[in-house]
């Protein structure tokens, strides 16, 4: 159980504070106990049943473990897909996303980004979900790094820009 203050990643929404826990309003019948969290990088407050078993909440990772990553990206391989269809692409890039590992969001950015060389050798565009994809493991990724280095996301963008 998470506690007042902490930060968290929850889903796709990244980096939030546990600003309280408690039953919200709309639960005041069931008596249920739920995590309020603010996400740092967008604004409103979500409401996570603290005992919900589908919950893909975790603690953010530590500084140590942060630098650590940073320090290994250029090690991250590159793996290739090659999808039959635009939906085995979409779920192949959701199925990354939802193991809500850094490592694994390393390895797909840089996956994509080696495509986006590659198209553009061929005067080719990314396609549009290869970037959607590419955009959300690149702010899920940002903010828990800056969350857990006390750094600004674009100082993150900027750093590990340079070892992918």
């Amino acid at each position: 159980m998470f506690k007042e203050k902490d930060l968290v990643m929850y889903g796709t929404t990244g980096v939030c504070r546990v600003s309280k826990i408690g039953t919200p309003d709309f639960a005041l019948e069931q008596g249920w106990k739920y995590y309020f969290l603010e996400p740092l990088y967008q604004s409103g407050t979500i409401y996570a049943p603290v005992d919900g078993e589908n919950l893909s909440i975790r603690s953010i990772i530590s500084a140590k473990e942060a630098k650590k990553l940073i320090e290994d990206v250029g090690g991250v391989k590159v793996k290739s897909f090659n999808p039959q269809s635009l939906q085995q692409l979409s779920q192949h890039y959701q199925d990354i996303i939802d193991q809500h590992d850094c490592q694994a969001l390393v390895g797909l950015i840089k996956s994509v980004r080696k495509k986006e060389r590659d198209a553009e050798k061929k005067n080719k565009k990314l396609g549009q979900i290869d970037r959607r994809f590419m955009k959300l493991a690149e702010d899920l990724l940002y903010g828990e790094l800056a969350a857990s280095l006390g750094k600004e996301r674009e100082e993150v963008a900027d750093l590990l820009s340079e070892k992918l």
